[in-house]
């Protein structure tokens, strides 16, 4: 079974990855930042190392999924391979940060890979306003991502929204600003109930619908 948790950067998904598989005892697969040879180097000059970034992303996330589809387990990551094309690449491509040259070859190869793999079985996007992931952003205190422009999350966000939108999968959404599941034990049996229903229930799951927290 593949779980995937989505969402912007800041908005908690690695916190809520970890969470997870320590509940449910599911074998977790972070995203690669400390080790990342290119992020700095992105975060200060987007232009010329955009390119360079999105592949390697999309070279470590391709490598997971189909390891993961090989597995006879839970397997819980975080962030999707889904979100690096179609929302990190055509942001950079619509700010002018990826070429149109860079940006087609980049599509051209993730539309290769996508004959290869499967959705996950369980979507769960946390979304969060711009104030919250900037918050949280400061919080983490990670010096290359300090320079990252309002306009840049704001795109971002703009991509995830219309994404899920449009998302043919099982999904569950939380709501960040106000579900606090790092913090709350409450919140937190939120989320796990939403997913024991979603995964365990005996009734349909209503994907769209049961997507935040009454406040």
């Amino acid at each position: 079974m593949h779980i995937a948790v989505a969402g912007n950067i800041g908005c908690g998904k690695t916190t809520l990855t970890n969470m997870l598989a320590k509940h449910y005892g599911w074998e977790p697969r972070f995203e690669s930042v400390e080790y990342n040879p290119y992020l700095s180097d992105f975060y200060a000059d987007m232009t010329r190392w955009s390119f360079n970034l999105q592949i390697y992303f999309l070279n470590k996330r391709f490598k997971d999924v189909v390891e993961i589809d090989k597995q006879d387990k839970w397997i819980i990551q975080d962030r999707t391979i889904y979100e690096d094309a179609r929302i990190f690449a055509p942001n950079l491509h619509e700010q002018g940060k990826m070429s149109d040259r860079d940006f087609d070859n980049y599509r051209d190869l993730f539309d290769l890979m996508m004959s290869l793999v499967k959705m996950p079985d369980l979507l769960i996007y946390v979304r969060a306003s711009i104030p919250t992931l900037v918050a949280q952003i400061q919080k983490r205190g990670r010096g290359y991502e300090q320079t990252m422009q309002i306009d840049y999350l704001q795109g971002l966000n703009d991509k995830y929204e219309a994404w899920i939108k449009d998302y043919k999968g099982k999904l569950l959404i939380v709501d960040g600003d106000h579900i606090k599941f790092g913090e709350n034990p409450e919140d937190f049996r939120w989320v796990t109930d939403h997913i024991d229903a979603a995964l365990f229930g005996l009734f349909p799951f209503e994907t769209k619908e049961q997507t935040g927290k009454e406040i």
